[in-house]
């Protein structure tokens, strides 16, 4: 009876202070300040349509591992956010997955358990940019693993090497990088030995390849942070690291693009996904004089982003009706969307008509 009365104690204790966190939360944001927002230099699209180019590094959140117990999970002052309280007495906020996302078809369209790659869309067919928020104000990353670099994404030994090699030991932990669901979880005969795929909240999927142990199942969802593997040597390899891949709508680009794998940073809140990064030979530099010299390339962009608009497809929609509705053509908007079939519309699906 003691032990049961101090766990509620503790259960109340906790729930109180996230309370009053939350309080201090609220506050804190109605202060901040208008130089603070401009500071925060990552790319957003705001009410007005204006997009704001901010580039902030963040730091990765906190572990989830086999050892954390979920105790309970409450709800917060926001309907679309739980409070989940773990067994060390701590807490975090975690994403309401019974309150639909903004764009619901991101883990039910191209989704597939088992074939590798989920997507028919050829490369020509890819915009020529998106801004893709990599965390929304849950602040939910982790890097999968610190560690140093063995091989670099790009062309190796004649063939195309699509994502970075991280070293590790058997055994060392592998960690979910952001919110999502898991796609993939199998051994894989080509190569990825045990492997595991992550779709994500913002339509990136990440890959964690050569594991010695796989955490997760197909349709799981998961936590920026969450243990999901262990790092290994099996497939084709020749000793132990993780082979960590980010694509977008199945097409590989740079990991070191987003994230600094040596200090576990995540180098921007927000990120300027360009086509020409799906090239092989297009990879991230630490040359500082590059960076200054597409700028205006970046600006050009950015208000291009600004400029697109969608269409959230409803009940009764056709492809035929949205374009007449927004003065364009069929053939025009499944260029746009990289869509085969114009007939094959979800409600809640969200198709780009500028």
């Amino acid at each position: 009876m003691k032990t049961e009365i101090i766990s509620l104690a503790l259960l109340f204790a906790a729930c109180a202070s996230v309370r009053a966190q939350e309080a201090v939360t609220n506050e804190a944001d109605s202060l901040r300040t208008d130089s603070a927002r401009e500071a925060a230099d990552s790319v957003r699209q705001d009410s007005s349509d204006v997009i704001v180019i901010r580039r902030v590094p963040l730091e990765s959140g906190r572990t989830i591992d086999e050892e954390m117990i979920v105790v309970d999970t409450v709800p917060s002052s926001n309907e679309g956010v739980s409070i989940v309280l773990f067994n060390d007495n701590t807490w975090r906020y975690v994403r309401n997955r019974n309150i639909p996302a903004e764009d619901n078809t991101v883990f039910t369209s191209d989704w597939d358990t088992v074939k590798l790659q989920a997507y028919d869309v050829e490369l020509k067919d890819m915009p020529v940019s998106v801004v893709i928020d990599l965390v929304d104000s849950l602040k939910s990353y982790h890097y999968p693993h610190i560690g140093k670099i063995n091989s670099k994404y790009g062309v190796r030994r004649r063939r195309s090497h699509q994502g970075t090699d991280i070293g590790l030991k058997v055994g060392d932990p592998v960690y979910a990088t952001f919110d999502g669901r898991v796609r993939i979880s199998q051994y894989q005969n080509g190569g990825y030995g045990n492997l595991i795929i992550i779709r994500h909240d913002n339509g990136l999927e990440t890959y964690y390849g050569h594991l010695s142990e796989r955490l997760v199942k197909p349709n799981e969802w998961v936590t920026a942070g969450q243990l999901i593997g262990y790092g290994g040597s099996t497939g084709r390899s020749t000793g132990p690291h993780l082979h960590f891949e980010t694509r977008y709508k199945g097409q590989s680009f740079d990991p070191e693009r987003l994230i600094d794998f040596t200090t576990g940073t995540l180098r921007r809140e927000t990120f300027l996904l360009k086509k020409s990064y799906f090239s092989i030979y297009s990879k991230f530099t630490q040359d500082f004089d590059e960076e200054i010299k597409s700028e205006e390339e970046d600006k050009k962009i950015a208000a291009q982003a600004a400029a697109v608009q969608y269409h959230i497809v409803k009940k009764g929609d056709t492809m035929g009706r949205i374009a007449i509705n927004y003065h364009t053509t069929v053939s025009k908007l499944c260029q746009l969307n990289g869509l085969k079939n114009p007939d094959k519309l979800s409600i809640g699906q969200r198709i780009r008509v500028r």
